[in-house]
């Protein structure tokens, strides 16, 4: 079936199966890798994206609902260099095995577009959806506190 929606920026026109996750048509058609498969059930939020402004699991969002939308991936966060909350995540140390990152920066990325000035407890609620085995999280946390105090 045919899907057309705009990915980082670019109009795609693609054919995809009826049954297909927007999550494997990023990875397998359009070799956008950056989105990571980890439960598969919505609950890790490895493979959050932003769809038409929201963040969503794309493991769970049949590709085909999003015919006509706009579509953010990790990939599409850098525009020539990277974007703040990637500079931060680096220096505060939030990246370890690295799985989780991309889905962590999708989700920070599109809250603090929301809440440019948040509280610990409210970055914290933020990042509930995503997990990681590695950093414990306060580095994660840091890192958004690092965007916010740079004011980028």
């Amino acid at each position: 079936m045919r899907l057309d929606l705009t990915v980082n920026g670019i109009g795609r026109r693609i054919d995809v199966e009826p049954y297909e996750t927007l999550l494997e048509t990023l990875r397998t058609r359009l070799a956008l890798t950056g989105t990571k498969l980890a439960c598969a059930e919505g609950e890790c939020g490895a493979c959050t994206v932003i769809v038409d402004g929201d963040t969503i699991n794309s493991c769970l969002m049949p590709a085909l609902a999003v015919n006509g939308s706009e579509v953010t991936t990790v990939e599409g966060l850098a525009n020539g260099s990277l974007a703040p909350i990637q500079d931060a995540i680096v220096a505060s140390g939030g990246v370890q095995c690295g799985f989780c990152t991309p889905g962590f920066l999708m989700t920070v990325h599109s809250f603090l577009k929301e809440n440019p000035d948040p509280a610990d407890d409210e970055i914290r609620m933020a990042i509930a959806g995503n997990l990681c085995r590695c950093t414990g999280y306060a580095q994660i946390v840091d890192a958004v506190k690092l965007v916010v105090t740079q004011g980028a």
